[in-house]
């Protein structure tokens, strides 16, 4: 799986681009951040990635997870996002499944 590593200073349609790119050939790929302005260019590129793929009739969902990642023989914390695609005719059909939440904010309890 390619890794794409994402940095705060990342352009996130450029991001999404590679991200695009990438599973169009593959399955899924993963993003490496580190930091919080890191991560949201991640995520921010994922939502972007969507866009394009969506054309495609494809969605996709994020598997976010920590991991340890040695940088010039230091030892951080990495966020990782396992970003894949799946057809958007089963997205569709989970989605009718799905209860719905009974807060009025929209959030589950």
């Amino acid at each position: 799986m390619e890794v794409l590593k994402v940095s705060s200073n990342s352009n996130p349609n450029k991001v999404a681009g590679a991200i695009a790119g990438e599973l169009s050939k593959n399955e899924c790929v993963e993003l490496q951040a580190i930091g919080a302005g890191a991560v949201n260019q991640s995520v921010k590129a994922v939502a972007i990635a969507r866009r394009f793929l969506d054309e495609k009739q494809k969605d996709l969902y994020m598997v976010p997870s920590f991991e340890d990642v040695t940088i010039d023989g230091e030892t951080r914390t990495a966020i990782s996002i396992k970003v894949c695609t799946k057809d958007q005719e089963g997205v569709e059909a989970e989605m009718e499944g799905e209860e719905q939440p009974e807060d009025e904010s929209g959030f589950a309890e």
